[in-house]
């Protein structure tokens, strides 16, 4: 439990009556005005008095440009995942890359009944989860068709697309032990309500969170945190949470950050004064305390990789083991190998476009703020902004190829092959420091776009880059080609 370093998010959660369908649009449009970060929307399809929040969300997106969408959280037995798959990366390119995704197993299921959808018992519900994720993130992955076989769900031959020109975060709501468990295992957030959830209760849902991740081999930073959050503001402070003036609610808000790394706030409220507070006088505040205590100098040893302190990799200390022949195998076998080296090329080609892209800007035919877009759109972007075992290492989510790596083909190799273990444990940290290295060059870049004398900085970033990743991925080939042919294992 912790501070997990994250950036803070607050936003609004809107209450989809069709009632009040110009009153949404006000809101949402205020919302982006008064610098909230994001828009939250209930999911609740079979509640006749609610308007469709698949319907709703990209009008409140066509009338706004900066503030975060948010379903919050999608009713997955009502939402077959392979077309929330379609849906969610189609807003998020409408969007310009502004969708995170809630995710609920279900939970009123008179109504889910009523609907047409399944009745699951609570262990169903859980594995329907599990298995839609594995669903989002194969069709939000470029590649060949996908045959999953699930017990809730399948998936054959269909093709990955339209790809989100970000990674969509998955953020579930959780509260009972193994839903917490799936989540720290797969998700990129945990969305737990305060009508559900007590801030007396965070700290051991939280702690099942965090030790369902490290037990995967996830840091547990890498789920983040977000909190559905209800309340009064008076000129009176009270014992309550979330019942008093402004201070008050931004030293409850601050703590909840520095003790269990919550990180992303999002209050109910449906009028303006209330939201136009929470904006203007809590937020900032939270920002301020927590600001200052990161700031504040932690004792111990400074980490072995930090941002902007990355070198080329130590290649003399990676593991590496006997090679078979090849030639040996059949065209079918050898296939499987191939198609990772194919992956691997179009990184190499969307190196080069980066470089390509840097050059233009250095000869002043480019702008930087187009060159920072064409990265957040690579598929290389989405394939490095978060790793390991489904993990998000900023507040992102994991959707390519070294995602479907550390989830699926690592753990295959591993289960096949033991002696296969210490490479992919090498490429797996890899895999972290490449993300780390896309994160410092996004950071030049912002700096950059304010003042092009940085130039030099974004350069330097991009051979780091270069120099890491070209050496990862031949590290990768070298070393895996010859077994994903051998055992006949999928990409």
């Amino acid at each position: 439990m912790g501070d997990h370093g994250h950036e803070l998010w607050f936003g609004a959660g809107l209450t989809p009556k069709a009632s009040g369908a110009d009153r949404l649009i006000r809101q949402a449009v205020a919302a982006e005005e008064m610098g909230l970060d994001l828009l939250g929307v209930q999911d609740h399809p079979y509640q006749p008095s609610f308007l469709d929040m698949w319907t709703l969300l990209p009008a409140l997106a066509a009338r706004t440009s900066r503030i975060r969408l948010f379903p919050d959280v999608v009713n997955l037995p009502l939402r077959p995942p392979a077309v929330l798959a379609r849906a969610a990366a189609s807003l998020d390119v409408i969007s310009g890359g502004r969708l995170e995704l809630g995710l609920g197993a279900g939970f009123f299921w008179d109504g889910i009944a009523a609907m047409g959808g399944p009745r699951h018992t609570p262990g169903a519900a859980v594995e329907a989860l599990a298995e839609a994720i594995a669903v989002l993130r194969a069709l939000w992955t470029p590649g060949d068709p996908v045959v999953l076989d699930g017990e809730h769900y399948a998936l054959d031959g269909a093709r990955p697309g339209p790809f989100p020109p970000h990674p969509i975060g998955v953020w579930v709501g959780a509260y009972k032990r193994r839903m917490l468990e799936l989540t720290g295992r797969l998700a990129d957030g945990w969305v737990p309500s305060l009508g559900y959830a007590a801030p007396a209760e965070l700290a051991g849902l939280t702690k099942i969170v965090d030790a369902a991740a490290e037990e995967a081999g996830r840091d547990p930073g890498d789920v983040r945190r977000v909190y559905n959050i209800a309340g009064r503001f008076s000129s009176i402070g009270t014992a309550a949470f979330l019942d008093g003036p402004p201070a008050q609610w931004a030293e409850q808000l601050a703590g909840l950050t520095l003790s269990h790394g919550f990180s992303v706030f999002v209050l109910s409220a449906d009028d303006e004064h209330t939201m136009r507070t929470f904006a203007a006088e809590v937020a900032p505040a939270v920002r301020e305390a927590v600001g200052r205590e990161r700031a504040t100098p932690a004792a111990g040893p400074e980490p072995a990789v930090t941002l902007g302190k990355i070198g080329p990799l130590d290649e003399a200390s990676r593991p590496r083991l006997p090679k078979r022949d090849l030639a040996a195998l059949t065209p079918a076998q050898r296939a499987n190998g191939r198609r990772l080296v194919q992956i691997h090329d179009h990184l190499r080609r969307e190196l080069a476009q980066i470089r390509d892209a840097l050059e233009q800007v250095a000869a002043g035919q480019g702008e930087a703020a187009a060159l920072r877009s064409l990265i957040n759109e690579l598929t290389m972007r989405q394939n490095y902004w978060t790793l390991g075992s489904f993990c998000a290492s900023y507040c992102r989510i994991l959707t390519a190829h070294h995602g479907i790596e550390d989830a699926h083909m690592f753990p295959a190799l591993t289960a096949a092959e033991g002696s296969l273990a210490p490479v992919v444990a090498r490429l797996e940290r890899e895999h972290e420091i490449v993300a780390e290295i896309l994160t410092g060059l996004d950071a030049a870049l912002v700096i950059m776009i304010e003042d092009p004398s940085h130039l030099g900085a974004v350069r330097d970033q991009v051979d780091l880059l270069s120099d890491v990743l070209l050496s990862h991925l031949a590290y990768e080939e070298e070393e895996l080609v010859e077994p994903l042919s051998r055992l006949d294992l999928e990409i």
